[in-house]
């Protein structure tokens, strides 16, 4: 038996309650639970659901077992109908594949691209989906916060130089995507927490723990944070620089503004 896993990221967070209340589901998810959608769930969207699954979480990524692309897409053309914040041009920017094969004849083993087990059990797709889950959402915030590092560089160059190239509006609108990228990444921290499932099946946390040291979550977190802290910092520099900036201008507009009153009372003191 084998399953094979595709994650990828649909928007920044989800309404996972609104989407689970669509499928019948009436208990209240909290953050750390996930959707699964199997069999009878499946059958209005895709046409063959025999050994299918999809995990929807709600920090916006989602995992599909054993489906082709095309029922991909037609999984995330229908959800956007329940969940129109998902970015279905944008769906497989971000992807993370992995393989579970269940085979008493080989040795078990845990690799980056696949993972072999001696026999089945129910936690195993739950919790490769959960990690390759917030693998793809720590690799998307990777990304984001690596590209506003690079957007920020080169008014770092210019101070270098000994000059501030950057206007209040330009830093206004970096400083609100800065902000933008850290309050959706605040509740991130949450992709660190073991699911419920690992605090009563000691298989089950660790193959979660062995699997989450293996995809780096911990330490990819952490620098998101330290990268992200980075930037505030830098921002709050040239906020002040640019304070200074504007007072520096209003202290030269105070004494022109001054020079011409003088020179105005000379005028009307000697030549009237």
């Amino acid at each position: 038996m084998q399953a094979e896993f595709k994650a990828i990221v649909l928007g920044n967070e989800l309404n996972l309650n609104r989407v689970a209340r669509h499928f019948g589901i009436t208990g209240k998810l909290k953050w750390e639970d996930y959707l699964a959608l199997q069999d009878n769930l499946l059958q209005g969207i895709l046409k063959e659901t025999e050994n299918k699954r999809v995990y929807i979480f709600h920090f916006g990524s989602m995992v599909c077992i054993n489906l082709q692309h095309h029922e991909i897409m037609d999984v995330i053309k229908y959800l956007k109908r329940l969940e129109p914040e998902i970015n279905e041009a944008n769906a497989f920017k971000y992807v993370d594949e992995y393989k579970l094969e269940i085979d008493a004849d080989q040795p078990a083993a845990i690799n980056n691209d696949f993972m072999v087990a001696l026999k089945q059990c129910e936690y195993q797709q739950d919790i490769v989906a959960t990690i390759l889950a917030k693998s793809v959402s720590f690799e998307k915030n990777e990304i984001e916060v690596n590209s506003l590092l690079d957007g920020i560089e080169n008014v770092v160059n210019d101070l270098h130089g000994g000059k501030l190239g950057v206007s209040d509006n330009e830093l206004a609108k970096m400083s609100g995507r800065i902000l933008s990228f850290k309050l959706n990444t605040i509740s991130y921290i949450m992709l660190l927490d073991r699911p419920d499932m690992t605090w009563n099946n000691e298989e089950a946390a660790a193959l979660y723990d062995e699997l989450s040291e293996l995809f780096e979550l911990r330490d990819r977190y952490e620098k998101i944070r330290h990268k992200t802290e980075t930037l505030m910092d830098i921002t709050e520099v040239f906020s002040n620089l640019v304070h200074a900036k504007r007072g520096n201008r209003m202290e030269w507009a105070v004494i022109i503004l001054i020079a011409i009153e003088i020179g105005i009372s000379l005028y009307e003191l000697f030549w009237r």
